[in-house]
């Protein structure tokens, strides 16, 4: 089993100044193998501050990073499974699933990890699974009127099984949603959404995190 943390689109300090409380309570040191960002983290404190959750960072550059040497994708396997990360702005139109997919064929990965849009996503699509963890702090985006809403993502990769728990800060608390997916096998993929009874544990099932 490995942990993988997906975050991104924290804008920190110019569009939001911290990540909410409780999400900072519920990313503690010790527990995630490793995190995949989507970029706009977007200060070097902020950065270091993910190498505190675990050592094993991976950022691509967003299109307000500070940093500049972050590349523009990164790619981790799991074996079986690759997986593609992206900030997000490459897809045109922005968050477009077909679009998203060409990218996961030309990066020849199972799952594609991407942000950008502030909006979390977790779908199977072309036989491959996307995430977009959202917006960790709900920072403003121009791409949508309203506010977005604070998310992020765990993903525990259990061999050709990616468990992903989507986590959102929705009236002050945290709610947390179960997608399933299976890399292609002879009986074919699987996407199981699987929302949690409440009440919402704030980590999850089977001994926490």
């Amino acid at each position: 089993m490995v942990l993988v943390l997906i975050i991104g689109d924290l804008h920190i300090p110019h569009r939001i100044h911290d990540l909410p409380v409780k999400f900072k309570k519920l990313l503690v040191p010790g527990k995630i193998q490793q995190i995949l960002c989507t970029g706009n983290v977007c200060d070097k404190e902020t950065y270091e501050y993910l190498r505190t959750i675990s050592p094993d960072v991976n950022v691509v550059r967003g299109d307000y990073d500070e940093i500049s040497t972050f590349p523009l994708s990164v790619t981790v396997v799991h074996n079986p499974i690759k997986i593609g990360v992206i900030h997000g702005h490459q897809s045109v139109p922005t968050g477009d699933l077909d679009a998203l997919s060409a990218i996961a064929r030309q990066m020849d990965v199972d799952v594609l990890v991407s942000g950008h849009t502030h909006s979390i996503q977790a779908v199977e699509h072309d036989n491959r699974f996307f995430v977009n963890p959202g917006s960790a702090t709900g920072a403003w985006t121009g791409l949508f009127n309203g506010d977005a809403i604070p998310s992020f993502a765990l993903m525990d990769i259990q061999g050709p099984v990616v468990v992903t728990y989507v986590y959102q800060l929705i009236d002050g608390e945290v709610r947390v949603e179960k997608v399933e997916w299976r890399k292609e096998t002879d009986t074919g993929p699987k996407t199981l959404p699987q929302p949690i009874p409440s009440p919402i544990p704030s980590s999850p099932p089977g001994g926490g995190w």
